[in-house]
């Protein structure tokens, strides 16, 4: 079962959750398609609770306007074990590109994300893929699940990743410990403060999405850039004179 199977949300109060106000947070011309988010998680088991909690944010920001996609690492190969043109990695990194904003959801291992997070954002590349950067300028919201008791390593990690692509990371995040106690028989949240606090990280996501995805390139265009890109002309030019 996905989560658009059930879209329910029993632990909201309805007259609490608000609908996202895009006129608050936008200008003249804004665009006025659904914000389009990716989703990863990082476990293959069959009882993930990274998977569950991903599931549970996407229906959360479904019911607060987004067009979702949940990514499934099942079948992505280690970095560099294959070639880029892998079938899931082309899937991975095309819908990165189709995205606007992201969500990543990790459990703790060994005090640190694991292994198939890390893998999926390795496969994101630096380097503009068809003249566009497969992650810049992209908001981003981070969660974790935890064994034991509350842990941030993996969203501290995974913080430092978001900035490293160029993402605007939001303030929020969610954390919760002992996961194996707030979900039930069929992988639902219970409902917690730690369930409230995914609500408010999947209402922020959107705001900060809705607030700079038309102005992304804007607040990523750098000097730096401006500057190398100028010398590259320059340099094309004076191979021709030669």
């Amino acid at each position: 079962m996905t989560w658009k199977d059930d879209l329910s949300l029993p632990n909201v109060q309805d007259d609490l959750l608000n609908a996202i106000d895009v006129d608050a947070l936008t200008g003249p011309n804004a665009s006025t398609h659904k914000p389009r988010v990716l989703m990863l998680y990082g476990s293959l088991r069959e009882r993930s609770y990274s998977r569950f909690m991903t599931y549970e944010a996407a229906r959360l920001l479904h019911r607060f306007g987004a067009e979702v996609r949940v990514f499934d690492p099942q079948g992505l190969p280690m970095l560099d074990s294959e070639p880029a043109d892998h079938p899931k990695v082309q899937e991975l990194r095309e819908l990165s590109l189709w995205s606007e904003a992201q969500v990543w959801c990790s459990p703790e291992r060994h005090g640190a994300m694991t292994g198939i997070m890390k893998t999926q954002i390795d496969w994101l590349p630096l380097a503009p893929i068809g003249g566009i950067r497969p992650t810049q300028g992209r908001t981003l919201a981070v969660m974790q699940v935890n064994g034991g008791s509350q842990s941030f390593n993996a969203v501290n990690q995974m913080r430092i990743l978001g900035r490293w692509m160029r993402m605007i990371t939001i303030p929020n995040q969610s954390s919760v410990p002992k996961a194996w106690l707030e979900f039930d028989d069929d992988g639902r949240m219970k409902p917690s403060s730690y369930y409230n606090r995914v609500v408010d990280v999947m209402e922020e996501l959107m705001k900060f999405t809705i607030l700079t995805r038309d102005r992304s390139a804007y607040l990523t265009d750098r000097y730096s850039e401006r500057v190398e890109s100028v010398e590259e002309v320059h340099k094309r030019v004076g191979l021709k004179n030669i």
